[in-house]
């Protein structure tokens, strides 16, 4: 019997005695309470400590904006009208003569005895024009052609420190002499233009050919002159 009772005891005193999910329940409780208390204090601190905030003045006022005038519109033309086209030419139906010929114009039947003559008075050496030829004519005597032109100078006009050139138009004949004379460009001092006239003359030219012919042309002769 007495070991009935120290079991009932021992019953007794493990039925009272709290478990272990027992007590994290309990101890959980308390940590939340505690944590509860300590996010209140934490939150009032920080509203308490927190600066004041301020908001700045905002100004709404915009500056006026200047008006500026157009300018005045632009009317564009109307397009040109379309130009029209010509009418399409239209080929007149005439009649030909199946019998008509064309003269013959071989040597035989046209000889030089019956070519017109050529104008009364006119020679190649007259007036200054474009001669056929092989090759140009060569001056021989360019040496003495500037002597004469220093010896002719002007002394006035060497003096005066004038200078210029002349072109002259020169018609070399068949036998390579100047047979005439004529200024071409002007050294703007008419003595200087007269002296280069009489230079140009006394030229002396190889004898110019045309298909083995000796044949007289025109040519342009520059004639230099220098006060120095």
């Amino acid at each position: 019997m007495g070991q009935a009772l120290a079991g009932m005891q021992n019953s007794d005193s493990s039925a009272k005695s709290p478990t272990a999910n027992e007590r994290f329940k309990t101890r959980s409780e308390d940590w939340m309470t505690m944590g509860v208390i300590a996010a209140v204090v934490g939150h009032f601190a920080l509203f308490a400590l927190f600066p004041s905030l301020n908001a700045a003045d905002i100004d709404f006022s915009a500056d006026e904006i200047a008006m500026v005038e157009l300018p005045p519109e632009v009317k564009i033309p109307p397009p040109p009208e379309q130009i029209a086209r010509p009418a399409t030419p239209r080929v007149a139906a005439a009649a030909l003569d199946q019998d008509i010929t064309i003269a013959r114009t071989d040597f035989e039947s046209n000889p030089i005895e019956n070519l017109p003559p050529p104008p009364a008075g006119a020679r190649p050496s007259d007036v200054p024009s474009y001669i056929p030829r092989d090759v140009e004519p060569r001056l021989r005597n360019a040496a003495e052609l500037i002597r004469m032109a220093e010896r002719l100078f002007p002394n006035t006009l060497r003096e005066a420190g004038a200078s210029g050139t002349v072109g002259v138009f020169c018609f070399v004949s068949e036998n390579g002499d100047v047979t005439n004379a004529v200024v071409q460009s002007s050294s703007g001092y008419p003595q200087l233009d007269d002296v280069a006239l009489e230079v140009a003359k006394a030229g002396e030219f190889e004898t110019d050919m045309n298909r083995d012919l000796p044949v007289g042309v025109w040519l342009i002769l520059p004639i230099i002159f220098s006060s120095n």
